[in-house]
């Protein structure tokens, strides 16, 4: 599913667009996705400026003044501009129409699986529910290794899982969990509170590092993923570990190692990484 850089990539890319244009329409063509689609939105935030787009961990956040709108891309969820007048396929859901120097512009919403969310927030957001139970931004100041080894103190799950704990830390998915704790020397199944100060030291600068790095390659090219302009992303070629089980290291030489950790995919390199 789109991760943090994903969703990061997508902000940077709608952003400078839509800031301070007004919208004329809002679209829905199903009645819920995850959760039921706000059907009455035109009518609330027609004509209303986009302040800001923000995100929370995996959420987007546009910031109407009075209120937010809140998007999630879900499993396979991407948001594209495109002109309004373009027809929608199949598994465009959502539409939110702004002005953009007298063209209708349309931010689409496609998802194939359903499991993205679009809701109106009133308030706070960072009190609704979905966004009040998520852990430090990995990308702020806040996130350091003496904060990381509280947190993991006396834990005997493995630190890999841990990582992608979203009530712990947001935003650190399956192939990028992988590629940090390569980056840090640190093999996934070692149990996360039984690390070092100084190696959470080595984790924390890698988590950072990683991140910047894939979204500086515009993210990872996610099967049904896609940029705002229909572009994909190729973090993917600079994978040390992810998805090259039974392949070279690209340091050692070693094979690269696959194994099961709480349903998901695990790959490591078991002389790089102790």
């Amino acid at each position: 599913m789109p991760e943090l850089p994903e969703v990061e990539v997508t902000r940077r890319g709608i952003a400078p667009t839509l800031t301070g244009a007004r919208v004329t329409g809002a679209i829905c063509r199903v009645p819920a996705l995850r959760y039921p689609l706000p059907l009455r939105l035109h009518q609330v935030i027609d004509g209303c400026a986009l302040l800001a787009v923000t995100r929370r961990g995996k959420y987007l956040l546009l910031d109407f003044g009075r209120g937010q709108l809140l998007i999630h891309l879900g499993m396979s969820g991407s948001l594209r501009l495109v002109s309004a007048k373009l027809a929608a396929e199949k598994h465009d859901h959502f539409d939110l129409v702004f002005d953009i120097r007298g063209k209708a512009v349309a931010l689409r919403l496609r998802d194939p699986r359903r499991f993205g969310a679009v809701l109106w927030l009133e308030g706070d957001p960072l009190r609704h529910p979905l966004l009040a139970v998520l852990g430090r931004e990995p990308l702020t100041e806040e996130f350091s290794a003496p904060w990381l080894k509280n947190m993991l103190g006396g834990l005997s799950a493995a630190i890999k899982p841990t990582l992608m704990d979203s009530h712990r830390v947001v935003g650190i998915g399956n192939i990028y969990a992988s590629e940090s704790l390569f980056r840090a020397g640190i093999d996934p199944r070692r149990a996360a509170g039984r690390i070092s100060l100084k190696r959470l030291e080595r984790l924390v600068a890698a988590i950072k590092t990683t991140l910047a790095a894939a979204i500086e390659a515009g993210g990872s090219s996610l099967r049904d993923f896609m940029h705002s302009d229909g572009s994909s992303g190729y973090f993917q070629q600079q994978y040390f570990v992810y998805g090259r089980g039974g392949e070279a290291c690209r340091i050692c030489g070693t094979t690269i190692r696959e194994l099961r950790q709480g349903q998901r995919a695990t790959f490591f390199c078991a002389r790089c990484q102790r």
